[in-house]
């Protein structure tokens, strides 16, 4: 698994020139409400088990939670199960919003 800041990845997601990753946000329906990353795909992370298959293998994911404890443990699940790309994003979208989106709210 590799590792990725939130400066990094807003880098990655703003040049045209690069795929952008799937962004698994691996947090609860209600910390999604409260605030997220634009584009991701919220899958809960007591669901992941029964739901990842609804994921290419082939893809990069970066996987994200609030503080990046989660996305860690979803992102070794997936690499168990075959998928190559995996990252977790350093400090989750609290980080997010410290240093990339400093208007986004926080809790």
């Amino acid at each position: 698994m590799q590792h990725i800041t939130a400066p990094e990845l807003a880098a990655w997601l703003s040049d045209q020139a690069k795929n952008p990753p799937i962004l698994l946000d691996v947090r609860e329906p209600w910390e999604y409400e409260t605030c997220h990353i634009p584009h991701v795909l919220l899958m809960p992370m007591q669901t992941v088990p029964t739901r990842f298959q609804e994921l290419d293998p082939d893809s990069v994911i970066v996987c994200i939670c609030h503080h990046g404890g989660r996305s860690m443990q979803v992102a070794n699940f997936l690499e168990r199960a075959g998928f190559a790309q995996m990252i977790n994003l350093t400090g989750g979208v609290h980080a997010w919003a410290q240093q990339v989106d400093t208007n986004m709210p926080t809790y």
